[in-house]
């Protein structure tokens, strides 16, 4: 049978499909409370649902990420009717809406991208961390990308926003540290997502989503730091970082013409 948490109060955002809403079920039993926060209410519903059949008292909210005074609202709310203990910044914009032309990203996608890739997990996580502090406890959880390690030359804003992410992940971690509250970074490879199946070259050892969330779940509950999945992307990435940067720019450009070659 499968080991639930202890977590009482979990806040999830990006909740309503993929990884999201994979976490959202994974924490969901019999005591906890989540709040989901997603755009389509729709989906969001229909994930609610799923974790209320598994015993868990569930509120949803209708927020976008970049709203910062709207996020602060609502998660002071959530806090205020049962502290939060564990806070899921996962909402992201990625999958075919990050790819750069030609030329690169124009200047709003560009500004689209950081917004809610980097804002989205300042707006998440600020607003409760005085909470978090004063109560000396709290898990927080910031969903990156394995991308964080290497600027692709397909996404060049999208590697930025990942890599922002994580190191604000670990900037915070070693300021909280010392007020027992936990931080971790996931960066995963590429999961089955709707928003990984827009993109139209191979993704080498993808898995569910289901399965990655087990990962992540598994790792707060061992209070990692990071997490980066799966291994065998792990390997090659601290091979090539290992490198000269104009050996890892003929090996990247190289796996790209491959990649690319496989997709027609």
């Amino acid at each position: 049978m499968q080991q639930h948490t202890a977590f009482r109060h979990a806040v999830i955002t990006g909740a309503s499909s993929g990884l999201g809403a994979a976490l959202a079920v994974r924490l969901a039993h019999s005591g906890a409370t989540l709040t989901l926060f997603g755009r389509d209410k729709a989906r969001l519903e229909k994930v609610a649902a799923d974790c209320t059949r598994r015993g868990a008292q569930v509120r949803t909210v209708i927020c976008d990420v970049g709203d910062a005074a709207g996020m602060k609202k609502a998660l002071l709310h959530a806090d205020d009717m049962t502290p939060v203990d564990l806070i899921a910044a996962n909402a992201g914009l990625g999958g075919r809406d990050v790819l750069a032309g030609p030329n690169g990203e124009t200047i709003e996608l560009a500004r689209n991208i950081c917004d809610v890739n980097i804002h989205g997990v300042f707006n998440t996580i600020i607003p409760l961390i005085d909470s978090f502090i004063k109560r000396r406890n709290g898990h927080v959880v910031i969903i990156s990308s394995i991308m964080a390690f290497q600027g692709l030359p397909e996404a060049p804003v999208y590697s930025a926003s990942k890599a922002a992410s994580r190191i604000y992940g670990q900037g915070i971690r070693r300021m909280l540290k010392p007020h027992n509250v936990q931080v971790m970074v996931a960066c995963p490879g590429f999961i089955d997502t709707p928003m990984s199946a827009s993109l139209s070259y191979p993704k080498p050892f993808s898995m569910s989503a289901e399965a990655a969330a087990d990962r992540i779940v598994q790792a707060i509950e061992r209070k990692k730091s990071e997490i980066v999945f799966p291994w065998q992307l792990r390997f090659l990435l601290r091979l090539v970082n290992s490198m000269p940067a104009n050996w890892a720019d003929r090996i990247l450009a190289v796996v790209k013409s491959l990649a690319i070659g496989r997709s027609h």
